[in-house]
C-alpha cells in the first residue's frame, strides 16, 4: 500500500507546491490523506491532479470555500468562475466610482473643492445613491400602477450608475441625489399626485398617453425646435382629457396648465438635465415632457390673447 501512495515530500516535488502549503490544504479539507504507521501523511496518486486543480483555481483568485465546493462536486468550475467574475465586476465598479470621485474633487477649483467634497460624500456608495433615487420616486406612487409600467417608469427616471463613470457623471449623479433629497420638491410633487388621484380615473392610461406625447415631441426637442402647439401637444392634452372625462378646450388647457406648475419647477427640470448627463441621452423623457408643458403654456397664452 505504501508503494501506491505518496509522501508529502514526494507530492511537493511532483507539483512544486511547498510542503507547508500542502499541509494547509489538508487542514482545510481540500486534499485527502491518511497517516502511515509512523504518523506521516500519505496521499493517493490522484492528489497530484487534485492539487494541480486547486492551484489553478487559486490562481484565478477563487477562495477556498468555492474550491472546496468544486472538489466535492457541489458546483461546477463554470459556476464558481462566473460567480467570481460577477463579484469582481462589482468590485471594479466600486473602484471606478471611487477613482472618478477622487478625480472630481481634484479637478474642482480650490474655492469649490470643499463644496464638491461635501456633495460627493452622499454618493460614496453608488448603489445606495441609486436606492435614494428609487425611494424618491416610489414615494410619489400614490395611485396603484401595473408592475410593468412602474418598472418602465423607474427605468427612465432613475439611471443606473455608470460602470466606468467620468468625474462629470459622478458629480451629476450626486446632484441628482441632492435634488431628490429636496423635501419641498417632494412635498409639491406629492401634492400634485394627490390631485391626480382625485381627478384621474386611470393613472396607467394617463402615463401611457404622456409617454406617446413625449415620443412625438422627442424629434422636435432633438432638432432644437421651440415649444409649439401641434400633434405632440394635442396628444399630451388628450391624455389628460381622456382620464378626466373632459374635452380639449381652451378652458381645459388653462386648468391643465395650473395643475402642471410642478412640471415647470426648475429643480425638476434640473433633475432631468442631470439624468441626461449621466446617461448620455440627448433628450430624456423628462426633457420632452418639459417641452410639452412649455408648449401648453404658449398655447394657453395664445388662446388668452385671442
Amino acid at each position: 500500500m505504501m508503494r501506491d501512495t505518496l509522501g508529502i515530500g514526494d507530492l511537493a516535488a511532483l507539483t512544486a507546491v511547498p510542503v507547508r502549503t500542502i499541509r494547509f490544504y489538508c487542514d482545510e479539507g481540500l486534499l485527502d490523506s491518511h497517516r502511515s504507521a509512523g504518523g506521516h501523511r500519505r496521499f493517493p496518486p490522484s492528489a497530484v491532479e487534485r492539487l494541480a486543480l486547486v492551484r489553478r483555481l487559486r490562481g484565478l483568485g477563487l477562495g477556498l470555500p468555492a474550491i472546496a465546493a468544486v472538489l466535492r462536486e457541489e458546483r461546477s468550475i463554470a459556476e464558481v468562475v462566473a460567480a467570481e467574475r460577477a463579484a469582481l465586476d462589482v468590485e471594479l465598479a466600486a473602484l471606478a466610482w471611487r477613482r472618478a470621485s477622487l478625480a472630481a474633487v481634484e479637478e474642482a477649483a480650490p474655492a469649490e473643492r470643499a463644496a464638491r467634497l461635501a456633495l460627493l460624500a452622499a454618493v460614496q456608495d453608488h448603489n445606495a445613491a441609486r436606492d435614494a433615487l428609487l425611494d424618491f420616486w416610489h414615494r410619489l406612487f400614490i395611485a396603484q400602477l401595473p408592475a410593468d409600467l412602474t418598472s418602465m417608469f423607474l427605468e427612465v427616471s432613475v439611471p443606473a450608475p455608470p460602470p466606468d463613470p467620468t468625474p462629470r457623471q459622478v458629480v451629476a449623479y450626486a446632484e441628482l441625489v441632492a435634488v431628490a433629497g429636496d423635501r419641498d420638491l417632494l412635498r409639491r410633487m406629492r401634492a400634485r399626485a394627490r390631485v391626480n388621484l382625485e381627478l384621474v380615473r386611470d393613472e396607467a392610461e394617463l402615463l401611457t398617453g404622456i409617454g406617446e406625447a413625449c415620443h412625438l415631441a422627442h424629434p422636435l426637442v432633438l432638432a432644437g425646435r421651440q415649444p409649439e402647439p401641434g400633434q405632440a401637444l394635442d396628444r399630451f392634452v388628450a391624455a389628460y382629457a381622456a382620464v378626466q372625462r373632459s374635452r380639449d378646450t381652451p378652458r381645459f388647457r388653462r386648468e391643465l396648465l395650473t395643475t402642471a406648475t410642478v412640471d415647470r419647477d426648475p429643480r425638476l427640470r434640473r433633475y432631468w438635465a442631470l439624468v441626461g448627463e449621466v446617461t448620455g441621452e440627448p433628450v430624456t423623457v423628462g426633457a420632452a415632457q418639459a417641452w410639452l408643458v412649455d408648449a401648453l403654456e404658449r398655447s394657453v397664452t395664445g388662446a388668452l390673447v385671442s
